[in-house]
Formats: C-alpha cells, structure tokens, sequence
C-alpha cells in the first residue's frame, strides 16, 4: 500500500501546473534559460548541472557553475540577470557539470574588497571566491607530486570542514551546510530570506540518485540528506508552495517534490536490504527488479547512471559493514 501511495504523489507531481509551466525550461537546446525562481534567487537550466543564481546590489553568488563548454552562455544569462559582480560561486560536490565552469566564469568576478584574503593573502588569487567542502576540495585537486583531476584555477579556494558556513549578502542570510550524500562532501545552500534552497546531486529529478561508493556515497547517506532537506522546507498551503527546491538536475520544485523522491529512495533501499537479508546475491537482487515501480520515471538502460549501476552501488553500500552498523 505504501508503495501504491507514493506512486500516486509522483503522478500528482507529474500533474502539477508547476511541473507544465517550466517544461519549456528544461529542453536539451544548447542553450540556457534563467527561471525567476523567487526573492533574490533564480535558476539556470541547461549548463549540465543546474545552477542557482543570488543577485542583489552586493553582487552576485552562484551556486555552481555548469560544464565547462557552456561557461559563455552561463555568464551571458547572469548579465541578463544582473550587471553587478560576482563574488563568490559554491561547489555542491565535485562533479564536471557542477564545477566545470569554475575557471573562466570565477576569472570574471573579483573578492570582496574588505576581505583580508584578497590579493596577497590569497597567494595572489584574483576573480571569485569559489567555496566547497573541505572533501570536495581534495578530491578536485591531489597531493604533491601527483596529477590533479582538475585545474588549479578551478580549485575552491574558500573551503569549509566544519557542519556549515554562514554568509550575508545581498540582504539575505545565506547557510552553505556540509551534507553527505551521493559522496562525504555534498553541500546544499539555504537562501534564508529568499526561502529556497539549492540541493545539488543530492536530490536529482533526472533520475536514481548516484552513488559514488569511491568517494563516501551510499544510500542511507542520500536518504538521511533528503530529510534534512524536508526539515529545511516548509509548505505554503495545501502541501506546495512555500520553500521553493532547485535540484542537480531537473525541474523546480517544493517540499512535496523531494517527499515523494525520498519515499521512493526509501522503498527500494528497503526492498534491497530485505533481499540482503534473505542472502540474495547482487545478481539476483538485479533481477528481482525492485526498483520496477519507478523505472518509467526514473529507470535508465544507458548512459553513465543506469538502473543496475545504481541498485548495484546501493546494494554495496548497504552490506558495507560501516553502513550495516548505522
């Protein structure tokens, strides 16, 4: 029955006008469309990952920066946005289409002027301040005397290891809060005044959430970031509206949006422990498909995040023994 409900919540969201007023936004045309989203936030879709944009007299903050081949259009649709300089970007993790653009657009924007890291202090680093975690930060550069697997002028250079990082600009009290998830350095940003948050990766409209094992990612990890997420959200009437949901991929959404995905994530992380349980194999969990119900919506047989890649990592995730013992 439960399973029953939440597919009925999907088809409601399917349904929804929010959902039909922005399909226009999310066509793979080459080009990038700017949603107002609400207060002093919109949304770019189309630069791979999608990305939040904060502008206001003090400057302007995004929250990712896209694949690197689409940095000119992403910085056309900011001065579309706002004439005004950037200041800082965020990394949500360390995925290309999430950091890509950190170089070029980064160059174009300068520190802010009162900070003692600017300049010298920041080992004469020009452009945009570009935060991350501390994991993401490691993991987008390397040790001494190894090849980094991204550039160094794309690297964070404002990082952050404690549960969260606090700033104020525009007006608006701004939480970049440390969340483990599909990796152990996602971050999501809460917008306080302009009641919006951007979650990365951590919640993906695209399809099954990716799970890198590698870099700390499970499925318990993922369904833990999602709750923090519904805590963070309230509704405005009727179960939507409110606190608006800009996702790593996919359409705008509210708090009914990521209940719904959370439930399915639940789901079949239950079914895929039960299975465990009964001493299935990973082979034979595949095979029993329990992830069957979602796969019109979110099922993959291609491409570099299919329905068994993700059961797969889910299953692993789940008889680690570190992850068996949460």
């Amino acid at each position: 029955m439960k399973a029953i409900a939440v597919i009925l919540g999907i088809i409601a969201a399917l349904s929804s006008p929010l959902l039909h007023a922005q399909g226009n936004q999310n066509s793979a045309d080459g080009e990038i469309h700017v949603l107002p989203v609400q207060g002093n936030v919109y949304m770019l879709v189309g630069a791979g990952g999608n990305i939040t944009v904060q502008a206001g007299d003090d400057g302007v903050l995004l929250v990712d920066s896209g694949l690197a081949s689409m940095s000119d259009k992403v910085l056309a649709a900011i001065h579309s946005i706002s004439n005004r300089p950037l200041i800082y970007i965020v990394n949500t993790d360390e995925s290309n289409d999430h950091t890509g653009g950190n170089a070029k657009i980064a160059a174009t924007g300068k520190p802010v002027p009162f900070d003692n890291l600017t300049g010298p202090g920041r080992g004469g680093a020009e452009g945009a301040f570009i935060i991350a975690s501390e994991n993401t930060f490691e993991r987008m550069s390397a040790p001494t005397g190894q090849v980094a697997p991204t550039p160094e002028d794309a690297w964070p250079n404002d990082t952050y290891s404690t549960p969260q990082k606090k700033l104020y600009f525009n007006g608006e009290p701004i939480q970049i809060m440390r969340q483990p998830a599909n990796t152990d350095g996602n971050s999501i940003v809460l917008f306080r005044k302009s009641d919006v948050v951007s979650a990365g990766d951590l919640f993906d409209l695209s399809g099954y959430p990716f799970i890198d094992l590698k870099a700390g990612g499970s499925i318990q990890a993922i369904i833990e970031g999602l709750n923090r997420l519904i805590d963070l959200t309230t509704v405005r009437a009727h179960a939507e509206g409110g606190t608006m949901v800009i996702p790593g991929h996919g359409r705008l959404c509210d708090q009914a949006d990521v209940v719904v995905y959370q439930q399915m994530v639940s789901i079949v992380r239950d079914r895929i422990q039960d299975m465990i349980k009964n001493g299935m194999t990973l082979e034979q969990v595949k095979a029993a498909k329990p992830t069957a119900d979602w796969d019109p919506l979110y099922g993959k047989t291609s491409g570099r995040w299919t329905t068994d890649m993700f059961v797969e990592a889910a299953y692993k995730s789940l008889t680690d023994k570190k992850e068996s013992r949460k």
